[in-house]
């Protein structure tokens, strides 16, 4: 096995974490909103979501780190090796550990869908990035 790279982790965590932002802000806060029920008050402010955006960089960052194992055991050395290893992670666990939320819980499948595809996208690009790096 290769050494994991950190510079890779840390920039495929950071990917993550901007997309996932995008995804929920500029480009589908609205449809991500309207699905999740969440109507804004107008007093929210970027200052009292910065504990919650460490606790999810640090997330990603952990994701990023054991997606790189996962890359490099599976003898991944380029990007789309990358990208089909992050594929079957996000279908083999993310899309079947949060389908619980909808079975189980009653989660709105279409809220449910919509944070599988963002998922989906913050997976891989980070399978991208840390396969070709």
């Amino acid at each position: 096995m290769l050494p994991i790279s950190l510079v890779a982790v840390l920039v495929a965590g950071i990917a993550n974490f901007v997309i996932g932002f995008m995804m929920h802000g500029p480009v589908g806060g609205k449809l991500w909103m309207k699905l999740a029920n969440i109507v804004p008050t107008g007093n929210e402010k970027l200052s009292d979501m910065v504990p919650q955006m460490v606790k999810n960089l640090i997330a990603n960052l952990v994701f990023a780190y054991v997606l790189a194992m996962m890359i490099n055991y599976a003898g991944a050395m380029d990007a789309m090796s990358g990208l089909i290893v992050a594929f079957w992670v996000w279908l083999g666990f993310v899309v079947t550990s949060t389908s619980m939320d909808v079975i189980w819980m009653g989660r709105s499948v279409k809220l449910w869908m919509y944070e599988a595809f963002s998922s989906l996208l913050c997976i891989l690009a980070m399978g991208a990035i840390i396969g070709a790096w």
